[in-house]
């Protein structure tokens, strides 16, 4: 795709002019620490998006568990266990590398969602990590973030997708199965058939 260059914006004060001001109350609304209104919020999430850097490259990963599964240990810290996954690392990885990073808590049935930005640090400490344990089995490590900003984000977007309408929920068949895409994107080193069937019985299993 061919953009016209003279059409791309590459200076803040031209961007600004474009969208006009902020509204006060998006400027105000910022905090540099959490309080009881964001700590009820971050515990009745069950689900958050984590951006992070490394280099020019940007990375976004989900964070999903019980609701309250992100911790909040005073007014400027989070916690939150790194469960199970496949060991690709690239969200703590980069964050060995890059300690900032941005957060999304999301609530289902709830349009809002909640912004924290900060820098994070990664620990193994066994005192840290047997906060977290679940089944018996801890986590290998816990990010350890340090709030700058936050936020409550308004609900626009979720309700343009009309997230939490089950009517609308994608029809059985109609996205392609992980299996499928990675036999596709593996140049068949995966059989798709097979590890759908396996991971049917196998996520649930491995969790934690």
């Amino acid at each position: 795709m061919d953009i016209d260059p003279t059409q791309v914006i590459r200076d803040a004060d031209e961007l600004s002019a474009l969208y006009g001001p902020a509204l006060e109350r998006s400027v105000r609304k910022q905090l540099d620490r959490l309080d009881e209104y964001c700590r009820a919020f971050i515990a009745a999430s069950p689900l958050l998006i984590m951006g992070t850097q490394n280099g020019d490259l940007a990375d976004a990963s989900p964070r999903g568990d019980f609701p309250g599964f992100v911790k909040v240990a005073d007014d400027h810290t989070l916690l939150i266990p790194d469960r199970r996954g496949n060991n690709r690392l690239d969200s703590i990885r980069n964050l060995v590398r890059n300690p900032p990073v941005g957060l999304l808590f999301v609530v289902p049935g709830v349009h809002e969602t909640f912004r924290v930005n900060g820098d994070a640090v990664l620990s193994r400490d066994p005192a840290l990590t047997a906060q977290f344990a679940v089944q018996g089995n801890a986590p290998r490590t816990v990010i350890v973030v340090t709030v700058k900003e936050a936020y409550i984000q308004c609900s626009r977007a979720l309700v343009r997708a009309d997230l939490w309408n089950s009517a609308k929920f994608a029809a059985p068949g109609s996205v392609p199965s992980m299996g499928t895409i990675l036999a596709k994107h593996t140049c068949g080193l995966v059989d798709a058939q097979a590890f759908d069937e396996e991971a049917r019985a196998r996520v649930p299993k491995t969790l934690y």
